[in-house]
């Protein structure tokens, strides 16, 4: 019978770049600075590590098809090295190969390492995907923006659970506040100033009710991460972090194929983080759970996936934004880091990047956002839309 790979595997080393605008900076660049802050982070040298998985979505740019510029620029030793890539869930696609073989017991020690250049495609939001669908994005879904579909499970949102669209405009301009406030305490973030709810409820509408600030920015970044044995990770550190869980779902289509979807929730979200709860041994999530960091693409999506996760129950999530509950000094902060809101999302990196900032709350190295005591967190990388979508759900440990 399937056991998972509860505490099976650790990381021992992890590296993160600063998110922005890094026109100075090739895809390259970035590889190799999250790469050697996390070979310094794990204490080990380049040779020890016996193989590698590269996450990148848009092969146009960055890195192309192949993971090859992965081991040519990191100069790794000939080791087996490979490219994933999973919508808008590519790092977690990387970080779940490299922990599966490490848990099958075919490797030691391997790399998981998530880049993006997205700001070298032009584009003003996330390029088309084109070769994902058959090439022609814009025959099959010709009408299909990111911010309208999300736009539509917020109205949808409101109506259903009896929101008057003013004051379900001003929560999502909370859960963007907040995030913002977090963030400019992070070095590492794009976006580093606090914004305030009254400029997010004044600012320029990109799909109703989604404003400027309701949206999540472009940017290129990378972070890597280094796992291993839980018996080699304690000698090579003291506070190495475990992996409690790591659950992936994809849509099966029947969300647009039938009508039982309400468009005010998304399934995969749900799914994963109900098998990730059962592996990492959760029974009551909003009681267990020390901190998250979700695909916060969107306000709108933050929101849902209050509710998605089993922490908020469902259509009163407005009640715990209104509490502060998931503020930094909330019983569950989101997004400690500040999320995507002001990290932008470089595709291939976004899930590491949260797994990152985990992984620091744990160790207790997260500067002035740290928060007390954390046992267990979780992170929440989503791919696609509401209703056809990926999602990938990590619970890491002391």
């Amino acid at each position: 019978m399937a056991e998972g790979i509860k505490d099976k595997v650790a990381i021992v080393g992890m590296g993160c770049t600063q998110f922005g605008e890094l026109w100075e900076k090739s895809a390259e660049d970035l590889m190799v600075e999250a790469f050697l802050e996390a070979l310094e982070d794990a204490g080990i040298e380049k040779k020890d590590i016996q193989a590698a998985w590269l996450g990148t979505c848009f092969e146009e740019i960055n890195v192309g098809k192949s993971a090859l510029p992965l081991a040519m620029t990191l100069k790794l030793p000939f080791i087996p090295v490979t490219r994933t890539e999973n919508f808008c869930a590519t790092g977690s696609e990387a970080f779940r190969g490299a922990c599966y073989a490490v848990a099958s017991g075919a490797y030691d020690i391997v790399l998981a390492l998530g880049v993006e250049k997205l700001k070298d495609t032009g584009y003003g939001g996330l390029p088309e995907f084109g070769s994902a669908l058959g090439g022609k994005p814009r025959l099959i879904f010709p009408n299909v923006t990111a911010p309208g579909a999300f736009a539509m499970m917020a109205t949808r949102y409101f109506d259903k659970y009896g929101l008057d669209p003013q004051e379900g405009k001003l929560t999502l301009a909370k859960i963007s506040a907040k995030s913002h406030r977090n963030g400019a305490l992070n070095p590492k973030a794009h976006l580093r100033r606090e914004v305030t709810v009254e400029q997010i409820m004044k600012a320029p509408i990109i799909a109703w009710p989604l404003g400027l600030f309701d949206c999540c920015g472009v940017s290129d970044g990378a972070a890597a991460a280094i796992i291993t044995r839980p018996e080699i990770a304690k000698k090579l550190r003291p506070d190495p972090v475990y992996v409690k869980a790591l659950q992936i779902a994809a849509s099966s289509g029947e969300e647009l194929m039938y009508t039982g979807w309400d468009g005010a929730h998304v399934e995969t979200t749900y799914r994963a983080a109900a098998r990730a709860y059962q592996e990492a041994g959760i029974k009551n999530p909003r009681e267990e759970l020390s901190l998250i960091e979700v695909h916060d693409c969107f306000s709108i999506t933050e929101m849902v996936t209050y509710e998605d996760l089993q922490i908020s129950p469902r259509g009163r999530a407005k009640e715990d934004i209104d509490a502060g509950f998931y503020e930094l000094g909330g019983q569950i902060p989101c997004q400690s880091d500040g999320g995507l809101k002001c990290f932008g999302h470089p595709i291939g990196a976004s899930g590491l990047r949260m797994i990152y900032e985990v992984y620091k709350q744990l160790q207790g190295k997260a500067g002035p956002r740290q928060i007390k005591n954390p046992r267990l967190g979780l992170t929440h990388n989503l791919g696609g839309f509401p209703g056809m979508s990926v999602c990938s759900i990590v619970i890491l440990g002391n």
